[in-house]
């Protein structure tokens, strides 16, 4: 043990003298916190609509009166007259305008006398989440106006009431956790795998090899450090960017317990997953060339940025492997649903197991010969 702890203060004691790579490893993460935060998740404003209007009956005004009212609450759109509807088509196809809204000649008309009136959208479907919005924004407009005027005496249409288990969850809070994990996955891809290739590369583990020091406890040492900087960025950027995204769980002390254990198992897990990559690599380029493609292939599959139920089947199979899939499905527990052990336990098992399992089977792998 008092090897293994050697290993271990040595590398904190290189970590803390150089704290611009902690903090470095963590601008990633709180960045991408406030700029995706406020970049995603808001609601369409602003839109730009055009209208053209075959028809200038009672009944477009009635729409153009709705249109009027949308721009002047919700904002989702404001509306622009045009002449002829092919003018419309190439200005949303240019992209001058988001939309068309084509109302025919005869429509009012065909409202009084209940011939299937219609009204038509163009839109540029090129941008799903504009078209999406808009194309939602006018199907409420059209069952308004289908409404009745004078509604029954006994209501005889089905209805629906949400009820909504939690407050207002915002993108950014939705995004925390897997930020959370990702500044942890970055302070282990950078203070554990780049220093721990780094160091081979300047012939420091030659120094180790010469002495008694066992392979398991070199390998526990290096993790161990490596552990103690992931469990110091997660709780670092938990704390941040809990006051940044306005939630208070971090002033829970119960959360708070619950928040640390789950840390402390994706620190482990993540170490021995970046130590099983790079128990074999001796070129210092390798954990650099491979950063990317780790991230892209850990992070984004894990649920972080969108729910894993949107994924194929293939994606999905990567989910399930993925220890950022259960460090992230705890962390939402915790901060946004304050749901206790019971719902993370499955969590910190398979993480601890995860974690166990790689650094055995790094253990076996470690050459203790140059």
């Amino acid at each position: 043990m008092n090897r293994m702890w050697a290993i271990c203060e040595r590398e904190m004691r290189k970590f803390f003298r150089s704290p611009m790579l902690m903090i470095m490893s963590m601008m990633l993460p709180l960045v991408q916190l406030v700029i995706l935060g406020n970049a995603f998740g808001g609601k369409i404003t602003n839109a730009r609509v055009g209208v053209v209007d075959y028809d200038h009956g009672p009944q477009a005004v009635k729409v153009r009166e709705a249109f009027d009212s949308i721009a002047a609450n919700i904002n989702t759109f404001h509306t622009f007259n045009y002449d002829n509807e092919r003018q419309a088509k190439d200005d949303v196809r240019n992209g001058k305008i988001d939309a068309a809204v084509i109302i025919p000649a005869q429509y009012s008309r065909r409202v009084y006398a209940q011939d299937r009136p219609q009204i038509g959208l163009v839109v540029d479907n090129s941008d799903q989440f504009t078209s999406g919005s808009l194309e939602t924004e006018m199907q409420s407009l059209i069952d308004a106006l289908n409404a009745p005027l004078i509604p029954d005496t006994i209501d005889k249409q089905i209805a629906l009431e949400t009820v909504e288990l939690y407050p207002y969850v915002s993108y950014m809070k939705f995004l925390l956790a897997g930020l959370i994990a990702l500044a942890m996955y970055v302070s282990v891809m950078i203070g554990g795998g780049m220093l721990y290739i780094d160091d081979k590369a300047r012939g420091v583990h030659e120094g180790y090899l010469v002495t008694p020091i066992t392979k398991l406890e070199l390998v526990m040492g290096l993790n161990v450090a490596g552990a103690i900087k992931a469990v110091l960025s997660g709780i670092t950027m938990t704390v941040i960017g809990s006051l940044l995204a306005g939630l208070g769980t971090v002033f829970h002390p119960m959360q708070d317990l619950q928040m640390l254990c789950l840390i402390l198992v994706t620190s482990v897990a993540f170490n021995g997953m970046m130590f099983l990559m790079m128990v074999r690599v001796d070129d210092p380029l390798v954990p650099r060339a491979m950063f990317g493609v780790l991230n892209t292939l850990l992070y984004f599959p894990s649920g972080a940025i969108y729910p894993i139920a949107a994924f194929p089947k293939w994606l999905r199979a990567i989910a399930i492997v993925d220890p950022f899939t259960y460090a992230i499905h705890g962390l939402k527990e915790i901060l946004l649903k304050e749901g206790g052990f019971v719902s993370i336990y499955g969590d910190l098992l398979f993480l601890g197991i995860f974690g166990m399992s790689c650094l055995l089977i790094a253990t076996s792998l470690f050459k203790r010969t140059l």
